[in-house]
């Protein structure tokens, strides 16, 4: 990967809807070159997708919770169970299996905190190997570059 190849992939990570030709343009290149490019980094799974931002308080998400979550057992088991219960949890957003203190962090989007304390309570408070539950609530952001 050359500094064309980086710049291809801020422009895209700023605008994945960018046609071709600006791209090209954006990035110094003729349009079949560009595409070539493209065409390649997608290939390699450089590139792996394109999706829509979207607004999560237009969503009804902008609630947004950290939540570490430590299980009483450290087992494979534990762990697997714990990650297919949150599978279909449509409130968590991230789920990131971690090393310290605590087993997982997870993002999590409600509408507001009574829907929160709902799947506190009736998700996360009924996974029998769950043994630690700290929530942090995001009071503002002042940076997020996560696509």
């Amino acid at each position: 990967m050359d500094d064309i190849d980086r710049r291809i992939l801020r422009e895209l990570a700023d605008d994945g809807r960018v046609s071709n030709q600006a791209l090209a343009g954006r990035v110094g290149l003729s349009p079949s070159a560009c595409l070539r490019r493209v065409q390649e980094l997608e290939r390699r799974r450089v590139i792996t997708g394109y999706r829509a931002r979207t607004d999560p308080v237009a969503m009804g998400r902008g609630f947004v919770v950290y939540v570490s979550v430590g299980l009483g057992e450290h087992t494979k088991a534990a762990q697997d169970a714990f990650e297919r219960r949150l599978s279909s949890a449509q409130e968590v957003r991230e789920c990131h299996n971690v090393a310290g203190a605590f087993e997982y962090l997870l993002r999590v989007e409600t509408a507001d905190l009574p829907s929160y304390k709902r799947f506190h309570a009736e998700v996360l408070g009924t996974i029998p190997t769950v043994r630690q539950i700290t929530s942090y609530i995001v009071m503002g952001t002042s940076k997020d570059e996560r696509d």
